[in-house]
């Protein structure tokens, strides 16, 4: 098989450097099942200096071939990618990810042998991803509880047959904003049946910095697009399963109403403590304790969202 890796970028030049010099330093042993790849970059309008560093890398990354498109989204990053995609598979790598030397005879082997025991290509492959925000080493973090995912199909370390995602009908660009368009395809694959195999062989070190209050304005911006797009997920897919995913069940909403009482612990009420937790070294329980008003922010917004959906279905 004939791997294309398809890496979307928006403006990572740093950490895009280290995820494709992993991707270049691969170990595929001679009696693998991929006869070759190549590291397809979509860059999605990047204003950092990206394509002319990739322009200029050519030696470096003999694997990279470079596509273009105006600054979109993520969603039509990836149907870009996979329309130019030469590979009869393709793994999608996050621009941010930073994957392990075996990574793609990881995925390789475990299609191959789901291929040869089902006697069909309906199955495809998810790795183990482990978030650090250690920059200098990404590959030293160890696995944590926190980095468990029982999603069906996330792309930011995943191996498909191509023609699975054109069957299922691309990328719906109706996810324009943050959330949930990789999840939406996932429920149409599972209608056509396809197997989800665990790879945890195949390791992905998903990069971000580490937590400061200076990002609080992004992360409830982020919350407030991914309950926007649940509201479109929920639309298509009107299940209890997508209620429970976007958090748009009274459970949540008890949840996290309780656990923030009504809103009142928030990111300015709460910002002395999740301050001091940084200054003693504690990043990660400052980030995880802002979760608590990050999702009483994206409850509220789905309901917000959907009622918005629901009256201009009802006035056209």
């Amino acid at each position: 098989m004939f791997l294309s890796v398809i890496t979307p970028t928006y403006n990572r030049q740093p950490i895009l450097e280290k995820c494709l010099s992993a991707l270049e330093a691969q170990d595929i042993p001679a009696d693998s099942p991929i006869s070759g790849y190549e590291l397809l970059v979509v860059d999605d309008g990047s204003t950092d200096g990206t394509v002319d560093w990739l322009e200029q890398s050519t030696q470096r990354f003999p694997h990279v071939r470079l596509v273009q498109q105006d600054h979109q989204g993520i969603t039509f990053a990836r149907n870009l990618g996979v329309a130019e995609a030469k590979g009869d598979v393709v793994v999608f790598v996050d621009s941010d990810l930073i994957v392990n030397s075996g990574f793609l005879q990881a995925h390789g082997a475990a299609l191959q042998a789901s291929q040869q025991a089902q006697g069909c290509d309906r199955s495809f492959t998810y790795g183990r991803n482990v978030s650090t925000a250690n920059f200098a080493d990404p590959t030293s973090e160890p696995y944590k509880l926190t980095d468990f995912s029982g999603a069906y199909f996330e792309t930011n370390n995943v191996a498909i047959p191509r023609h699975w995602i054109i069957e299922a009908g691309w990328f719906d660009t109706q996810f324009n904003q943050y959330g949930w368009e990789d999840l939406e395809l996932g429920m149409r694959l599972k209608k056509l049946g396809l197997t989800l195999v665990k790879c945890p062989e195949a390791v992905g070190y998903h990069y971000h910095p580490p937590f400061s209050l200076a990002e609080m304005p992004d992360l409830i911006d982020k919350e407030i697009q991914r309950a926007r797009m649940g509201a479109v997920f929920y639309r298509k897919h009107p299940t209890l399963e997508v209620r429970m995913m976007i958090q748009m069940t009274w459970l949540h909403r008890i949840l996290w109403g309780v656990l923030s009482v009504g809103g009142l612990l928030n990111e300015r009420t709460l910002a002395p403590l999740l301050q001091w937790l940084i200054r003693r070294g504690q990043p990660q329980v400052s980030q995880e304790l802002s979760r608590i008003f990050l999702n009483w922010y994206n409850v509220k917004a789905v309901y917000a969202a959907y009622d918005e959906l629901q009256r201009s279905k009802a006035l056209s």
